[in-house]
């Protein structure tokens, strides 16, 4: 077995349940199952079969757990025991209806258990959706096929046929099964009488299966009509070189492809055209490779990621004007929804999958190719457990699949540049736009001196507010981009010699004020770590003085922008006005319509949003991520400049950027503007080197949490303590920092000590951090996210 991008997976110390202590002889009547509660096992806790039943590894059940035998649920993750058998064990009390997870995903769950140091029960409960484990719009219906009792039928042994029998009987003449209410149709039977007639004298077989029946309306897929792929002679020589050479016979199997073009480089087409690819070799049949396996494969596909639930409408959109059989799984779904799509895709009734970070986990049958669109997106991280990468796991998935993986970015993570400089993964670059079509020119704006010729608080430069102007004379609309939710920051006394701040009571951090007319103040103080509102006083509670407001969000933004441009249509997408997936389509869509001429938001519409009619695209700060204390805040600050600037020029007008900092002259901030990502990465990448950071090394995080500080302490304290004990007596060579509190010390009442893991070196550091964890495991009673959180490869030590 081996781990992520080819290290050898550590072995480590796994709890053995109680039941385990007497032993008897071998059994061939036992599974192994993962309880969906945290008990931190390695391998699953062993029970009887039901009587009578023989039980698929991935199978639903629910068992008897703990001294009440409280009924959990659980899967099969193996048959059999190692040795013989515990004497005393419990038997399976039920198999839960519906379909279970293929023993590929298990495997997988395995690898996620033992990777990212979660309960092996966590990590699989994880890859279903609550909705297909609670059957949410699920109904029993009956389905019937022509059993062999019909050859009896036809020797005259049984009563004669009614007109409406024999017309069912023919309507069923395939053999399949097929749904009774499908079959009366197809039949034009307008009741169940007849048929019941024949499953009762055993012409018709039937079986009554738990069906889900919900309507999945996605306008954007609806409305696409069917798009012809772009001739070969119009894609770009980036485009052509990088579909041969991942289609190529060098290409088979398995293999990590890094494209790296630059925005609005046309990646979407390379890999609808590495789709068709895919898809004609299943059919047409090919090599042994674990790719292409010469048979027939009714079913299976593709797998495609995006970061953002706002991308996924146009992406749909995209790959249902080229191929039939999609289906959507993110986040903005009913569970009705949600329910449908994924019992769809574990039939094999579609082709391609796309979805958010979860869709990692989809039942297809067949896989032959995953795509993991804007790979370094920090959506694919995981926040609770299992705390799993999204990209990393589809590398995994891939890898024991035997499967090519595209990882997409104009801006990749550091950790997927360094491989594409080894021999681990494949560079294929983009580095033109398509004819006719030319990167935007960025004009940078120091804030500081903007400040000092200019007086009053202005959210829009001079120079942003003419080329807004401008764009609006030409009939063209405008991207302005904020990563800050609210209108201000924080409120303070307006003295400096008071200096009261209004914080959370409930968190070390300030509260953010959110305008809102329905208030008679005018708007509400909101924590944006725990949720916590109040109303904003009056009067500074140490001095009596009228608190200001400072700082910026979106929302003053829109309010300036009604002041400087009446009349001029505004949309604002952020987290507090984008709440379902039918708020991402409305507002993507009416945009496209050019129902507005502004587009303003958050982080969410810095990549992926493609529209031909936006030639001004406006940072109102380039700096909210560069001051943040973590060692990704410039590679962020760059990912998320150098995205939002790609959104302008994305058709026959060229396009303009305008980038307000009060950093001119920061390297991170100009080499965005510029869009030179290799000179970013290069320069990034030595100071991470220096500092033994990933990608130089790995890193994990062990986060103790208590209501009590001391107690928090002394938690983070011992697991210090543990890890330095471990290390120095199994020489790993991995470097212990710590117990410290948190950046943000406390977070919904709840004080955040930190114990930071960092094993230096190339491939076999992730081996070495992994066995010290696994130790730890066995040293340490660790319940993951009740007091302590473990988090392997961190992207935010926030």
């Amino acid at each position: 077995m081996t781990g992520l991008f080819g290290q050898p997976d550590p072995q480590y110390i796994g709890k053995r349940s109680a039941a385990a202590v007497e032993t008897g002889p071998p059994r061939d009547d036992v599974v192994q199952v993962a309880v969906e509660r945290g008990v931190d096992l390695v391998d699953g806790l062993s029970y009887l079969e039901p009587p009578g039943q023989r039980l698929a590894v991935g199978v639903r059940v629910q068992v008897p757990l703990g001294r009440k035998d409280k009924p959990t649920r659980g899967v099969v993750v193996a048959r059999g025991c190692e040795g013989p058998a515990p004497k005393r064990l419990k038997a399976v009390l039920r198999v839960e209806p519906g379909p279970g997870l293929p023993e590929e995903l298990v495997e997988l769950g395995r690898w996620l258990a033992r990777y990212y140091a979660c309960p092996l029960g966590v990590a699989i409960s994880a890859m279903l959706p609550a909705a297909v484990k609670q059957g949410t719009g699920g109904t029993l219906r009956r389905w019937v096929r022509l059993a062999a009792a019909r050859e009896a039928d036809d020797s005259g042994s049984l009563p004669r046929r009614s007109a409406q029998q024999q017309k069912l009987i023919e309507a069923a003449g395939s053999g399949d099964w097929v749904e009774l209410a499908v079959l009366l149709d197809r039949a034009g039977v307008k009741t169940a009488g007849p048929a019941q007639k024949l499953i009762d004298n055993g012409v018709l077989q039937a079986e009554d299966r738990p069906t889900v029946r919900s309507r999945l309306v996605t306008d954007a897929a609806a409305q696409a009509e069917r798009q012809p792929a772009i001739p070969v002679d119009k894609l770009t020589p980036g485009q052509r070189q990088a579909i041969e050479r991942m289609t190529g016979d060098d290409a088979q199997g398995f293999g990590v492809h890094l494209l790296h073009g630059v925005t609005g480089s046309g990646k979407t087409e390379v890999y609808l055209r590495l789709i068709e690819h895919a898809l004609s070799c299943r059919a047409d049949g090919g090599s042994s490779d674990g790719r292409l396996d010469g048979a027939e494969h009714p079913s299976g596909g593709a797998l495609v990621l995006v970061p953002e639930i706002a991308l996924t409408p146009q992406t749909v959109a995209r790959f249902v004007g080229r191929f039939d059989r999609v289906a959507v799984l993110h986040s903005g779904l009913s569970a009705a929804q949600r329910h449908a799509e994924w019992r769809r895709i574990h039939a094999g009734e579609v082709e391609i999958v796309i979805g958010a970070r979860s869709a990692v986990f989809a039942p297809l049958p067949d896989l032959r190719l995953i795509v993991v669109d804007e790979e370094h997106d920090g959506s694919y991280k995981q926040d609770q457990a299992p705390r799993y990468h999204g990209r990393d796991v589809a590398i995994r998935r891939a890898q024991r699949l035997g499967v090519p993986i595209v990882l997409g970015s104009a801006t990749p993570s550091l950790e997927s540049w360094a491989r594409s400089q080894t021999d681990r993964s494949t560079l294929h670059t983009l580095p033109e736009r398509p004819s006719g079509w030319k990167l935007p020119k960025v004009e940078l704006v120091d804030l500081a001196q903007e400040r000092r010729e200019r007086r009053g608080v202005h959210m829009v430069s001079r120079r942003l507010e003419r080329r807004l102007r401008e764009a609006f004379a030409a009939d063209k609309q405008a991207v302005l981009l904020l990563n800050r939710r609210g209108f201000a920051s924080y409120l303070a006394c307006p003295s400096h010699a008071c200096g009261w701040q209004l914080r959370c009571d409930h968190c070390d951090a300030a509260m953010v004020f959110h305008r809102d007319r329905k208030v008679p103040s005018g708007g509400t103080a909101r924590c944006h770590h725990c949720d916590a509102r109040r109303l904003v006083p009056a009067l500074c509670p140490l001095c009596s003085r009228r608190p200001v407001l400072l700082g910026e969000g979106v929302q003053r933004v829109e309010q300036e922008l009604e002041t400087k441009f009446p009349g001029v249509a505004t949309l604002r997408m952020d987290a507090d006005t984008m709440r379902r997936a039918e708020d991402y389509r409305r507002t993507l869509d009416a945009f496209g319509r050019g129902e507005a001429r502004i587009l303003l938001g958050t982080q969410m519409i810095a990549k992926g949003l493609d529209y031909p009619g936006v030639s001004v695209v406006g940072v109102i700060s380039a700096d909210t991520a560069l001051q943040v204390p973590d060692f990704r805040s410039a590679e962020r600050t760059f990912q998320l400049i150098a995205q939002v600037v790609g959104r302008a020029g994305r058709g026959h007008t060229a396009g303009v950027a305008v980038v307000q900092t009060y950093h001119p002259q920061d390297p991170t901030v100009g080499l965005a503007a510029a869009q030179d990502y290799p000179a970013f990465a290069e320069r990034e990448l030595v100071s991470r080197r220096r500092a033994g950071l990933p990608p130089a090394g790995r890193m994990a995080r062990v986060v103790c949490r208590h209501v009590d500080e001391d107690k928090a302490s002394a938690m983070a304290a011992d697991i210090a303590e543990v890890c330095r004990a471990v290390d120095a007596q199994r020489g790993l060579s991995v470097e212990v920092a710590g117990p410290a509190p948190c950046v943000l010390g406390r977070v919904s009442d709840h004080f955040r000590f930190e114990v930071r893991l960092l094993a230096a070196g190339g491939p076999e550091a992730a081996a070495r951090l992994q066995a010290l964890l696994a130790d730890l495991r066995g040293r340490v009673k660790l319940v993951s996210d009740a007091g302590t959180a473990i988090d392997v490869d961190p992207v935010s030590l926030m």
